[in-house]
């Protein structure tokens, strides 16, 4: 909600600027989406790999 009240302030303020922006905005997005993609697999083998590394400590708090 508050990006589209910023967008109806620009608007108001610079109505070429806002149409721009209004254009610019889904092509920005497709162009960081493999950046997003990339983050969400690091993450998840950094996950992996520490439940790896704790695993045996783990083991040893279970018993």
């Amino acid at each position: 909600m508050i990006k589209f009240l910023l967008w109806c302030l620009l608007f108001f303020f610079c109505w070429p600027l806002a149409l721009l922006a209004l254009v610019l905005y889904p092509l920005v997005w497709l162009l960081l989406l493999p950046f997003r993609l990339v983050g969400i697999t690091v993450e998840g083998v950094l996950e992996l790999v520490k439940g790896i590394i704790f695993l045996p400590g783990r083991l040893l708090k279970a018993v």
